[in-house]
């Protein structure tokens, strides 16, 4: 089980970017409501290598992988941990994907239900999906906004990979790493 929704999303985005995938994406909407609880929903969306119906019916099964991806591992955990998650914490998941073509996954959780993890770093996770090998690209949609409040309260913004690195001069050195996550955060300030 993942600790944090941000620990789920990352895995999945992850296995985004290990299927030869030139550009993941990452779309993530939240609505919040007066209690400061509301709905997560995220979706990742690749152009990789995809998967069959039955591929796709063995990754969904915990206790099988492929062997490829991580040869020790006897077992395959990132879509049944989503599809555990979701479906213990009152939510949604859907998973569709074409051989050849790409996948995409998707999942919405209730935020106030006790059994949703807790959401965990929105920046730390940009972060570290930014920093994925294999992908060219990775796109980052946010949008975050309270029920019955002035649209000036929304957060919404995009981010692609290639232009962060331009404006950073590149994201492998410490001094980029730290302000990515500090850009990051300040989007995520900007109520």
């Amino acid at each position: 089980m993942h600790f944090t929704l941000t620990d789920l999303m990352t895995d999945i985005t992850q296995n985004g970017a290990e299927s030869g995938a030139e550009l993941v994406e990452l779309h993530i909407s939240e609505t919040v409501d007066s209690s400061g609880k509301g709905k997560l929903s995220f979706t990742v969306v690749d152009n990789g290598k995809g998967m069959s119906e039955e591929e796709l019916k063995k990754a969904q099964d915990p206790f099988v992988t492929d062997g490829v991806k991580h040869p020790s591992r006897k077992v395959g955990l990132g879509l049944p941990f989503l599809i555990q998650t979701a479906e213990s914490s009152g939510g949604e998941w859907e998973v569709k994907s074409e051989k050849g073509v790409g996948t995409k996954v998707s999942a919405w959780f209730d935020l106030a239900n006790v059994d949703t993890p807790p959401m965990g770093s929105i920046p730390e996770m940009f972060r570290t999906v930014m920093l994925f090998q294999g992908p060219s690209e990775v796109l980052i949609k946010r949008i975050k906004e309270a029920e019955n409040q002035p649209p000036e309260g929304r957060i919404e913004y995009e981010v692609l990979k290639t232009e962060l690195a331009d404006a950073l001069g590149g994201l492998e050195d410490t001094q980029s790493l730290i302000l990515m996550e500090q850009y990051f955060r300040s989007l995520e300030e900007n109520e």
